[in-house]
C-alpha cells in the first residue's frame, strides 16, 4: 500500500495490483465458468479471469489471452487470437479444472486498437507486424503481465499450465512469482490471411510454431 495526500491535505491509502470486486456463474456455449471481476490499480483496467472447476493450486491449466477485440469479436482472419480464446475455453473445460484469465489493455500487444488498426493498414502495404509497430515508433510488445500474476495469486495458483507459444510469457509470470511447470502450446491451423503474421512472429519474436514447417514459403 502506498498514500497519497488528498484534497483536504489528509493522507489517504491508495490500493495497489489487483483487486477483486465481483464474481457471477457464467455460462457459455464452451461450458459453466465462474466469472472473477478484478480491478487493476495500477493500470486502471477492468480485467476478469474465467475460472472452471475447482482448479487447485499447482499444475493449473491457465491461459493469459490478450485482449484483441478484431480476433476475439470479429473473427478477424488477419490473426489467431479469436481461435486461440475458443480453444483455450474448451482445454479447460476438457481438462475439468483450469483458469482463463483476459487481460484488457493488451490490445494490439498493448499499442491500443486504433493503433493496431494503423499498424495493420501497414501490414497491408508489406511490413510485417514488427516492423509495423517501429514505423509507427511504438514498441513491438507493450504488455505487462504484472496483473495476470496478481489474479493467479488472488486465485491460489501457485504453478501453472501455460497454454502460450509466447516464451515471454512465462518469463513474465515466472519473474512476478508463478511458477510455470509447463508451457501447452496452443497451435492453431494458418490461413492465407494469417501466415505471415505467424511466420514473423515465430521468426522475429521467438513463438514456438512448429506446425508451420508443413507449409511451404511462396516462391
Amino acid at each position: 500500500m502506498t498514500e497519497n495526500l488528498g484534497m483536504s491535505g489528509e493522507k489517504s491509502a491508495r490500493p495497489l495490483g489487483v483487486e477483486r470486486l465481483a464474481e457471477s456463474p457464467l455460462p457459455t456455449v464452451y461450458g459453466q465458468f465462474r466469472a472473477v471481476g478484478y480491478l487493476d490499480h495500477e493500470r486502471g483496467d477492468e480485467q476478469v479471469a474465467l475460472v472452471h472447476g475447482d482448479i487447485g493450486t499447482h499444475g493449473v491449466l491457465t491461459r493469459l489471452h490478450s485482449e484483441c477485440l478484431t480476433g476475439d469479436a470479429f473473427g478477424s482472419r488477419h490473426c489467431e487470437c479469436g481461435d486461440q480464446l475458443a480453444s483455450s475455453l474448451r482445454a479447460v473445460v476438457a481438462e475439468g479444472r483450469g483458469v482463463v484469465v483476459y487481460l484488457r489493455g493488451h490490445e494490439g500487444r498493448g499499442i491500443g486498437l486504433v493503433a493496431k488498426l494503423r499498424a495493420m493498414a501497414l501490414q497491408a502495404e508489406g511490413l510485417d507486424t514488427v516492423e509495423a509497430n517501429l514505423a509507427l515508433g511504438l514498441p513491438v510488445d507493450a504488455r505487462d503481465y504484472g496483473a495476470a500474476a496478481g489474479i493467479l495469486r488472488d486465485l491460489g495458483v501457485v504453478s501453472v499450465r501455460l497454454m502460450s507459444n509466447n516464451p515471454r510469457k512465462r518469463e513474465a509470470l515466472i519473474r512476478h512469482g508463478i511458477e510455470v511447470a509447463e508451457q501447452v502450446p496452443l497451435l492453431i491451423a494458418p490461413s492465407e490471411n494469417n501466415i505471415t503474421y505467424l511466420r514473423t512472429k515465430r521468426e522475429r519474436m521467438d513463438h514456438y510454431l512448429p506446425h508451420l514447417d508443413a507449409i511451404a514459403h511462396p516462391s
